[in-house]
C-alpha cells in the first residue's frame, strides 16, 4: 500500500487464497481416471470406494478451511509481511492435501500400511489447523490488524474454538496408529462438527 509500506489491504492476499484453494479442489479429482471399457463397470465403480471416501474428506476438508478463512478475514482488515508469511503457509498445506489424500485412497485400496497413511492424513491436518491458529493469534495481538467492529468478546470466543481444532486432530492422529479406521471416521466427524458455524458469528458480522 503506498504511504504505508509496512502494511496492505486484504483483497489482494484473499484473491491468491482463492486461486490456491480452487486448485486444491481441482487437483483432488484428478486421481480418478475412466476405465478403458465399460465391461464390468459396476465392479470398478466399487472399488474406487477408497478414492471416493479420501477424496470426499478432503473436499469437505479443504471447504471448510476455505469458508473458515473467509469467516476470518472478515474481521482482519489489513495485513503485514509476517500475516502474509502465515498465510502462506497455510496454503502451502492446502496445495499439498491431494498428496496424503491419494496415499490413503492407495492404502485403503491395497489393504497396506493403513496406519501410516491415516496418520500421515492426519498430520497434515493438524499442522493445517496450527497454522490457522497462528494467522488467528498473530493478528488479535496486533490489534492494528482486526476490525475495529469486531467485539472483543467474538475474538475470544473463535480462539478458543480454533484451537480445539489441531488438538483434536492430533490426538486423532495419534489413535491413527493402532486404530486407523477410529481416527479415519474422527476426522470426518470433526469436519462436519467443524462446518457448524461459531455461535455469535452472525451478530459478530453484523453492521
Amino acid at each position: 500500500m503506498i504511504g504505508d509500506p509496512g502494511y496492505m489491504t486484504t483483497s489482494r492476499l484473499e484473491a491468491f487464497s482463492d486461486g490456491v484453494f480452487a486448485i486444491a479442489f481441482t487437483l483432488l479429482v484428478l486421481e480418478f481416471r475412466p476405465p478403458a471399457t465399460n465391461i464390468g463397470l459396476a465392479s470398478y465403480l466399487t472399488s474406487l470406494w477408497p478414492s471416493l471416501l479420501a477424496y470426499s474428506i478432503s473436499f469437505l476438508l479443504i471447504g471448510l478451511i476455505w469458508a473458515n478463512h473467509h469467516s476470518m478475514f472478515v474481521h482482519i482488515r489489513r495485513v503485514d509481511r509476517l500475516l502474509l508469511f502465515l498465510n502462506t503457509m497455510l496454503l502451502a498445506d492446502v496445495a499439498f492435501m491431494p498428496f496424503p489424500t491419494q496415499l490413503l485412497a492407495r492404502a485403503l485400496s491395497l489393504h497396506a500400511d493403513v496406519p501410516t497413511a491415516a496418520a500421515f492424513y492426519g498430520l497434515v491436518i493438524t499442522i493445517g489447523g496450527l497454522l490457522f491458529n497462528g494467522i488467528w493469534l498473530y493478528a488479535i495481538q496486533r490489534s492494528s490488524l482486526i476490525n475495529e467492529k469486531t467485539p472483543e468478546r467474538y475474538v475470544h470466543q473463535v480462539k478458543r474454538g480454533f484451537l480445539i481444532g489441531p488438538v483434536s486432530y492430533g490426538l486423532a492422529t495419534v489413535l491413527a496408529f493402532v486404530a486407523p479406521t477410529v481416527a479415519l471416521v474422527c476426522y470426518a466427524i470433526l469436519i462436519l462438527y467443524f462446518w457448524l458455524p461459531p455461535r455469535g458469528e452472525a451478530s459478530a458480522t453484523s453492521g
